[in-house]
């Protein structure tokens, strides 16, 4: 499948450079939403793959152009999976990543460690155009534990809270090559350029 251009439906500046760095090997040019001026869209599907195939359909429907959809969260197993869709608005519309950090907290304080798993979850969608019919769907997974306080400064999101026991270190002390090698994100984009290779 050659791709020379492709729009990264998503307006979250954390995801984007993830994205644009993970899709490197490509070497096509990648470009952002905001670059043709789309609005976000209502996520009104229940599942991670509705919701990256809304974003997706809007930025290219908007470009004119292939576009990469990705829906992505954390699932907490005391939480019944939450905050799962609404990871990016868990303690509301707008809410800041401090803010949702802050409620999930709150949510498992008094949990003890060995209940807190947790997995970033991450489905991203590749289409052609805005009514294909056969989008590329593509999921990874990244498994460990939500701390009791955040640790570590890189990343975005609760990747402060979230905790890696096999590494040793939190989303947000990993250097953004070694997090693109073993993340949820990353792992889904490893299987989608084999998926466009052998497209």
């Amino acid at each position: 499948m050659p791709l020379e251009k492709l729009v990264l439906a998503s307006g979250n500046a954390g995801k984007l450079k993830e994205l644009a760095h993970l899709l490197e090997p490509l070497h096509m040019n990648v470009l952002s939403q905001k670059d043709f001026n789309v609005d976000p869209v209502d996520e009104t599907g229940l599942t991670f793959v509705e919701n990256a195939l809304l974003k997706a359909r809007a930025a290219a429907r908007a470009s004119k152009l292939p576009a990469l959809g990705d829906d992505s969260g954390l699932v907490v197993d005391a939480l019944n999976g939450q905050p799962g869709i609404y990871s990016a608005r868990f303690a509301g519309s707008g809410a800041r990543d401090s803010d949702n950090n802050d409620l999930l907290l709150e949510k498992l304080r008094g949990v003890p460690m060995e209940r807190r798993s947790a997995a970033f979850y991450c489905c991203l969608v590749l289409i052609q155009h805005p009514r294909d019919p056969a989008p590329i769907v593509v999921s990874g997974t990244w498994h460990g534990h939500i701390l009791e306080a955040p640790r570590g400064k890189n990343g975005f999101g609760y990747d402060p809270l979230f905790h890696d026991a096999q590494l040793g270190a939190t989303a947000a002390e990993l250097p953004m090559a070694e997090k693109a090698r073993v993340s949820h994100r990353g792992k889904a984009l490893a299987k989608l350029i084999e998926a466009i290779k052998e497209a």
